[in-house]
């Protein structure tokens, strides 16, 4: 069975994540108190109901009071044997309180704040998560994100076997925009040649193979790429052996359009070819 406890913070796209679950084929519930996980869980391992073989369940602080008992829950499944994974949407608390007030929803934690200020609600529930994202298998951050882009990185994380072997994604960023939070690794593909300064090559990405020839036109970017294939081959045989379930690796140059897009295609390429199961996804590649 495979069985996903969806969490996260309000506002950083759970009902987003759960619309992509339920679209690759898993039974989805919604707002689980976390004291029911337990027994939910046995009712679908033991149901003769395939579709019960399959199961993402959301439980978030909606829950109230009852969401203090989640990482005891967790903790005591575990050591029992039950066999799930923990997938946690995560965003930065300025970003998430700009998509309330653009909702205008209602935060669910604004009743525990004598403000009635969102802020507060949002700072309250990023320390109330804190511990239950430090079990997560996974921690998606919406940030930078739109809702298909959160669709794409969930439908990669679940589809196949990704849920029995090591998922490495590779993601493209710009340093203009920040580094991407969820990064297990960062390099920075800064010292390579650049394509912006190339009237031909500046408004192109590198998605076009004009960007990807010239970057590998130069002698540093090949032993850049072969120094980076031995780190990363290495230590990421090290992490299958701790048991890891993903490792998001992070590639960034200024704008996350050139340099960084071709280095990340080309280490997706390199891990495909090794037989690791291996996704992409390049941030900031659209951005102005």
């Amino acid at each position: 069975m495979e069985f996903v406890i969806l969490t996260g913070l309000s506002g950083a796209g759970k009902t987003n994540a759960l619309h992509a679950m339920e679209d690759i084929g898993y039974y989805c519930v919604d707002n689980l108190p976390p004291l029911l996980l337990e027994t939910f869980y046995d009712l679908c391992d033991n149901s003769a109901d395939n579709r019960m073989k399959k199961v993402a369940v959301v439980a978030d602080t909606r829950s109230g009071e009852m969401f203090a008992e989640i990482a005891d829950v967790i903790t005591k499944a575990r050591q029992s044997g039950k066999n799930f994974k923990i997938l946690f949407i995560d965003a930065k608390p300025a970003t998430i309180l700009v998509r309330f007030k653009e909702t205008r929803r209602k935060h669910p934690l604004i009743g525990e704040i004598t403000s009635g200020s969102v802020e507060d609600a949002v700072e309250l529930e990023f320390e109330l998560m804190k511990g239950v994202k430090a079990m997560a298998d996974y921690v998606i951050d919406t940030t930078h994100m739109n809702p298909k882009e959160l669709h794409e990185r969930v439908t990669s994380l679940f589809t196949s076997d990704a849920g029995d072997s090591l998922l490495v994604t590779c993601m493209s960023f710009g340093y203009k925009y920040g580094i991407p939070a969820e990064a297990d690794f960062v390099f920075d593909v800064r010292c390579l040649p650049n394509p912006f300064y190339i009237k031909e090559l500046k408004q192109l990405t590198g998605l076009d193979e004009p960007v990807r020839d010239y970057i590998l036109s130069f002698d540093v970017t090949d032993e850049f790429m072969d120094k980076l294939y031995e780190y990363l081959d290495y230590t990421l045989s090290l992490y299958r052996d701790e048991g890891k379930c993903e490792v998001v690796i992070g590639i960034g140059c200024t704008g996350g359009k050139h340099r960084s897009v071709t280095v990340a295609r080309l280490l997706n390429a390199h891990f495909a070819d090794k037989g690791i199961k291996s996704a992409i996804h390049h941030r900031d590649i659209w951005k102005a």
